[in-house]
């Protein structure tokens, strides 16, 4: 009864803060904000709603195929946002008009 309820109250967290995420993907206005508040609130969100099923259903092999995935999404998650995020300052024109770039990389 115990793992249901810690397991149900993290799975319900892990819903608000996609909730979260969501709503500041809409709210921010350029590309780079949306995509850090999407990136931040994919990788928590996942691991609270992940870790919440692998508390209910306790040690067996769907928790570790679960904890497999939260690895692996730890892993690939920042690697993806932070192409996404050179990518788009390579391309855009204007960047420099929308935040503060650092140091414009014209090659990879």
């Amino acid at each position: 009864m115990l793992r249901e309820i810690i397991g149900g109250c993290m799975i319900a967290l892990g819903v608000a803060v996609f909730v979260t995420a969501v709503a500041g993907v809409y709210r921010f206005k350029y590309v780079l904000n949306r995509m850090h508040a999407a990136s931040l609130g994919d990788t928590l969100g996942m691991l609270l709603v992940l870790g919440g099923l692998i508390v209910i259903s306790g040690f067996t092999a769907l928790s570790v195929k679960l904890l497999a995935i939260i690895v692996f999404s730890w892993l690939a998650g920042p690697v993806m946002s932070h192409l996404i995020a050179r990518a788009e300052v390579m391309t855009h024109a204007h960047i420099e008009d929308e935040c503060e770039v650092i140091e414009r990389v014209d090659h990879i």
